[in-house]
């Protein structure tokens, strides 16, 4: 039987939380997690229900070069335990080597600045069945098909965004400002996948400007 567990004042038996730190304390390894952290909502929970769980684990933030400096600021702020790891090359050396900017269909973006990390570890990620259709095929624990010794754990893959916000709402967690904005998901300005481009264009012209001489280089 489940054990009660408690966060603060406030009792998660028989919760979707509960559930989740169940999940959390079931995969954990020797060495612990390596939990990969972005700064949006889904990653604010994980953060916390790892915390509150008791495994072991270590947090890191990959910061792309394009990242809303809004983000930034925020993990910095109320995160700073979260490691921060910065891309080896410029964003105009990898452009030039891609021979290309990232696109919809070849994000090497993804690849390159923020899905770093973690060769050897279990991973702990905040991804969600109900965020895209192809991450609805995704499963709790899967194995990195590009490095063999890394593992993923998505124990938020049956969450939905309402029951993120439920939990970062009853806790009192901090979130991102941009979110206060309207903004349903935060990431990279203008990612090959956002619709909102010239509201961004307008919003981040030194983001735009570093696009131009990726562009340039490619």
């Amino acid at each position: 039987m489940t054990e009660p567990v408690t966060i603060g004042t406030q009792t998660l038996f028989g919760s979707l939380a509960s559930i989740t730190i169940d999940r959390l304390r079931a995969f954990e390894t020797p060495e612990g997690y390596w939990l990969a952290f972005s700064g949006g909502k889904d990653s604010v929970v994980l953060y916390d229900l790892a915390v509150a769980s008791g495994v072991k684990f270590d947090a890191h933030y990959n910061v792309p070069p394009v990242e809303p400096p809004e983000v930034k600021r925020f993990v910095m702020q109320h995160y700073p335990a979260v490691e921060r790891h910065y891309p080896a090359k410029a964003a105009t050396v990898l452009a030039r080597e891609h021979g290309m900017l990232p696109t919809r269909i070849v994000r090497w973006c993804c690849r390159d600045w923020k899905e770093g990390g973690g060769k050897g570890r279990l991973v702990l990620t905040g991804i969600r069945a109900e965020e895209s259709i192809r991450r609805r095929s995704r499963k709790m624990v899967e194995q990195c098909y590009r490095v063999p010794s890394k593992r993923y754990v998505h124990p938020l893959i049956d969450w939905t965004a309402a029951d993120v916000w439920a939990h970062i709402r009853s806790r009192g967690l901090p979130y991102c400002g941009l979110y206060d904005e309207g903004q349903r998901r935060i990431g990279c300005v203008l990612c090959p996948m956002t619709r909102n481009v010239e509201q961004q264009m307008a919003r981040w012209p030194g983001i735009v400007r570093l696009w131009k001489r990726m562009a340039f280089a490619a």
